[in-house]
């Protein structure tokens, strides 16, 4: 079983969307499994303070080494990785959620306020995710975004396993485009060579659509792309 554990402030927002839909079957049915923790269940004070100044002034509060240690060390000890939600992190790619995916599960913690204290991070061996150059109000958001990316890619949760293998970013590409009945649709009609039965040729051109809109909309992609393979010719598009 892949074994998730959150550590938040507001345990309520769990399983949240991951309830329903196809990671809440896999939920329900043991795929995987999730507990929260309440950080403030560790606090020592009658307020259950989680937070404080930050060291050398200026604006918002920091979250607190001492809780949040105690709160991770409620969790019991084994190799799955520590991951703390924040826009400082490493970006977080379809290759990293493959290897969480494969792994355990994870440990995820969810900042809120200014951040977590820098010593709380490096003594509990804390690794920095991110989901893009933006900044969210908290971690819960974030976390629940990495949870869904792993469970789908879980051994039986998509209907198909194929699906997985064709879809954004499986093959460092942006996901062709995609169809289906009516034939015609506002005066749009389907591509003939998708309807044509030929599957070499709908293959080639998925192919060739997958490039043409990652070089255009991804250029780094792209880039990437054409550094671990060059294709035998550019983008371009047959439909």
């Amino acid at each position: 079983m892949w074994r998730a554990s959150v550590l938040t402030i507001f345990p309520d927002m769990f399983p949240g969307p991951l309830g329903q839909s196809l990671a809440g079957k896999a939920l329900t049915s043991g795929v995987w499994s999730l507990d929260t923790i309440d950080i403030r269940t560790h606090a020592t004070d009658k307020h259950r303070t989680v937070d404080d100044a930050p060291a050398g002034g200026g604006p918002g509060m920091v979250m607190k080494a001492d809780v949040l240690a105690r709160a991770l060390d409620a969790v019991p000890h084994d190799t799955r990785p520590r991951l703390l939600m924040s826009p400082r992190g490493t970006p977080l790619t379809q290759a990293r959620v493959a290897k969480l995916a494969h792994d355990l599960g994870a440990v995820i913690v969810c900042a809120r306020f200014e951040g977590v204290d820098e010593r709380l991070i490096k003594v509990r061996h804390l690794e920095e995710v991110s989901l893009g150059d933006f900044v969210l109000s908290g971690g819960e958001i974030a976390a629940l975004a990495l949870l869904d990316a792993c469970v789908r890619l879980l051994p039986g949760v998509m209907g198909r396993e194929a699906s997985a293998a064709e879809e954004s970013f499986a093959d460092g590409l942006l996901e062709y485009p995609q169809f289906t009945r009516p034939p015609v649709f506002e005066g749009e009609p389907i591509p003939d060579i998708l309807t044509s039965g030929d599957h070499g040729k709908v293959k080639a051109w998925r192919r060739a659509e997958a490039e043409r809109l990652t070089a255009q909309r991804r250029p780094d992609l792209w880039a990437a792309y054409l550094a671990g393979k060059k294709p035998e010719k550019g983008p371009k598009s047959t439909g």
